[in-house]
């Protein structure tokens, strides 16, 4: 059984996990709307990537005896000025998705609640590599600067980034 804190704190991140996936959604839109089709599809399977974490979190917090809450979801951005600048939101935005995960594994040792902190593990891992491939990208993008060539080779490459990455996810 949940604890009422523990249980508050695990809906809490349901809803930080349905508003990453909205927020790459809206992401993945406005890639798509500025031609840069391998950027698009790598948000759109980062929003089902999000989406899942939160399912996760949803099917936890019900077999343990919570309730799971769906709730309002704060609207995403729409619009970007760059394609750089959204790549610093979406390496922001795992920075702030990472604290949370943090915060919520610190209250599972207050409360000594040890199957949540060993299901907490498995998102704490997930954290440090979408951090990393975040920071990966943004490297990238640093690196290519203002050049269309190079944009248009980065907007390939990350497409073939999202492929091998739904091949490890879903291997057949």
């Amino acid at each position: 059984m949940l604890s009422k804190n523990i249980e508050s704190a695990l809906n809490k991140q349901i809803r930080i996990e349905a508003e990453s996936s909205q927020t790459y959604l809206s992401m993945a839109c406005w890639a798509e709307v500025q031609g840069l089709e391998g950027i698009a599809q790598f948000m759109y399977t980062q929003s089902d990537e999000e989406r899942a974490h939160m399912l996760k979190l949803v099917k936890y917090v019900n077999e343990r005896g919570g309730h799971a809450q769906v709730t309002d979801l704060k609207a995403p951005k729409i619009t970007y000025s760059t394609f750089k600048e959204m790549f610093e939101e979406l390496y922001n935005h795992e920075l702030f998705v990472s604290k949370s995960i943090n915060e919520l594994v610190h209250i599972t040792f207050e409360e000594k609640d040890y199957a949540t902190h060993n299901f907490l593990q498995w998102y704490v891992s997930e954290q440090i590599e979408e951090e990393a491939t975040a920071k990966s990208i943004l490297d990238k993008i640093n690196l290519i600067g203002e050049d269309k060539g190079g944009l248009y080779l980065f907007d390939r490459d990350i497409q073939q980034l999202t492929v091998t990455s739904s091949i490890a996810i879903n291997p057949k």
